[in-house]
């Protein structure tokens, strides 16, 4: 049996490195948690810089240092990407149901109003979800993401604390009332509630928030 001759051609070929398994990052092992962090972040940033519509499966996985199925490996769709940024931004926001339980009743609109002021007066927290807000207000799909996390994540746990009639719909009017006070101060910045001193919104909201939440008329 004849051996093939090894060409100068046939040489360099075999030194050459295996070409890359599509989908495994550059430098970083695919199948690691920091592959898939990285990959969040990089949406985070993407979705906070372009919003939704702007934003693609393969702006991110650039953005990673990916390839992009590696983003749908982990994420799936666009969609579901969205939501993991979303629940990431949003994480302060998920223990608010527990925080408000463990005071009790007495003063629940303050405490709620006070930390949602909070989250939302961190310059952290508060640029992602800025970009989150403004893409559900462009986006229904995005809409719809937002409005499923937050009605799944935070209110209806919030309303699960409740021992009130008709928790469900007092929860969504103490939610409404902040969704107003948040677009007109952070997003468009009516004066002169956008520079209205934080405690000072707390303490004319809290009174409202409390009512909502038990009031025994309170009603649909």
């Amino acid at each position: 049996m004849t051996t093939a001759k090894r060409t100068p051609a046939r040489e360099a070929a075999a030194q050459e490195p295996a070409p890359r398994r599509r989908g495994r990052p550059a430098g970083t092992k695919a199948g690691t948690a920091e592959t898939r962090d990285r990959i969040l972040a990089a949406a985070r940033e993407e979705f906070s810089a372009r919003g939704y519509d702007k934003t693609s499966v393969r702006s991110i996985a650039k953005a990673a240092g990916v390839d992009s199925a590696l983003v749908h490996h982990y994420f799936g769709t666009k969609e579901q990407i969205f939501g993991a940024a979303i629940e990431l931004s949003f994480a302060p926001a998920m223990n608010i149901p527990d925080l408000v339980a463990a005071g009790g009743i007495d003063s629940m609109g303050e405490r709620v109003a006070r930390l949602m002021l909070q989250i939302w007066e961190n310059p952290v927290s508060r640029e992602p979800l800025l970009a989150i807000v403004r893409s559900a207000v462009t986006n229904e799909t995005a809409a719809a993401v937002f409005r499923g996390m937050v009605s799944r994540r935070v209110l209806a746990r919030l309303a699960g604390g409740l021992d009130v009639p008709d928790p469900e719909f007092r929860v969504q009017l103490a939610a409404a009332q902040l969704v107003g006070i948040i677009m007109l101060r952070y997003i468009v910045r009516v004066e002169p509630l956008a520079s209205a001193p934080p405690e000072d919104v707390v303490a004319m909201v809290g009174p409202v928030l409390q009512r909502y939440l038990t009031a025994a008329d309170v009603r649909p």
